[in-house]
């Protein structure tokens, strides 16, 4: 599992991807959230702007991912 560690007290799912370098702009984590390839705590999601907090676990191209806080 590998850690996205962040700031704030959230983080929107498409900046998750993008910081934890599964994609590589806004526009491909748009594209892959769209085409639910993205499951956050076990349930896919088709929202980028969705709030990930520090525990949540997102699941992109079979790795996972948890927030932290820093």
């Amino acid at each position: 599992m590998y850690t996205v560690a962040i700031r704030d007290e959230f983080i929107k799912l498409g900046q998750a991807l993008k910081l934890a370098g599964a994609a590589e702009s806004g526009a491909d984590a748009k594209d892959v959230i769209k085409d639910g390839q993205v499951s956050v705590n076990g349930v896919v999601e088709y929202r980028r702007g969705r709030k990930l907090v520090p525990g949540d676990v997102f699941i992109y191209d079979g790795k996972e991912y948890r927030i932290e806080s820093r």
